[in-house]
């Protein structure tokens, strides 16, 4: 395909995005929250082309959280896709707000996920579960636990720069909900974070998987994208987040931001429960 070609294409999965209908196709049923697989019939380009993949969460499907407002959590998924596009991180697949068939709600880019079992008999998932103490090469131990059948495990995760940096961009937008289910290795060599939902909020609530780095430096390289965006906050990306986020949220996520720039360490678990339940 020419470059052009490309282009168009990639212009009219855009359009499709924000403009084209949804197709409901199946349901994810683990989540706690409806979440629905869509797709849209994008524009046909050079002949035609692959229905475009979504994932679409309607607000009038969210759970009541006690400490998250109500309705919101559609908009704190964007505003946290804007926070890793401002960063130049890619870590979260496009995310926007927009109307489908129950209302207005999240719809987000359908990620192609490796499957392990396919390319490695034996390979873990980026985050997984192994017997106690029986850590493989190039993963980091988390804790030890005992799983539903009484057997003693370790929950480890890759020691892969990829989720080192959805790590950092944890604690950025304090995501109370970071599981082992939620960050996945694409098929295009990419490692993406989904589900942020309840993030952004202005008080602590930091609850992740990925604490393997915790003590451990930030890295030169993201500190210098970290002081970028902090900076730019109070301009057109923080205008963009007003959108979906309140104002005192907006001030706790710079706080964040200058406070790893300041202490530029991976933060250790200070509260109860720094685990998310169910982990996976």
């Amino acid at each position: 395909m020419t470059t052009r070609a490309a282009a168009a294409d990639e212009g009219a999965a855009r359009d499709g995005l924000y403009s084209g209908e949804l197709s409901i196709i199946g349901r994810v049923t683990t989540a706690s929250n409806l979440t629905l697989v869509c797709e849209i019939d994008a524009p046909a380009v050079d002949g035609g082309g692959e229905p475009l993949r979504v994932v679409y969460k309607p607000v009038r499907g969210e759970r009541p959280l006690w400490d998250f407002p109500d309705g919101t959590l559609a908009g704190r998924e964007v505003a946290s896709y804007l926070v890793s596009a401002a960063l130049g991180w890619s870590v979260i697949p496009e995310t926007i707000l927009r109307e489908g068939p129950l209302g207005p709600g999240m719809v987000q880019r359908w990620i192609e996920t490796v499957d392990p079992g396919e390319s490695a008999p034996q390979r873990l998932d980026l985050v997984d579960l192994v017997p106690a103490g029986a850590v493989p090469a190039g993963f980091r131990e988390v804790l030890r636990a005992v799983d539903g059948t009484g057997a003693r495990v370790s929950l480890v995760h890759a020691d892969d720069p990829r989720l080192r940096r959805m790590a950092v961009l944890d604690v950025l937008l304090n995501n109370a909900d970071r599981k082992g289910g939620h960050a996945l290795e694409g098929v295009d060599g990419g490692v993406y974070g989904v589900d942020h939902g309840i993030c952004l909020h202005s008080e602590p609530k930091l609850r992740t998987v990925l604490w393997g780095w915790a003590g451990e430096p930030v890295g030169e390289e993201l500190l210098g994208d970290i002081a970028e965006f902090a900076d730019r906050l109070p301009g057109p990306i923080g205008a963009a987040l007003a959108e979906h986020i309140t104002d005192d949220e907006i001030e706790a996520l710079e706080a964040r931001a200058r406070e790893l720039l300041n202490d530029p360490v991976l933060p250790q678990p200070i509260s109860s429960r720094p685990i998310p339940w169910p982990a996976f």
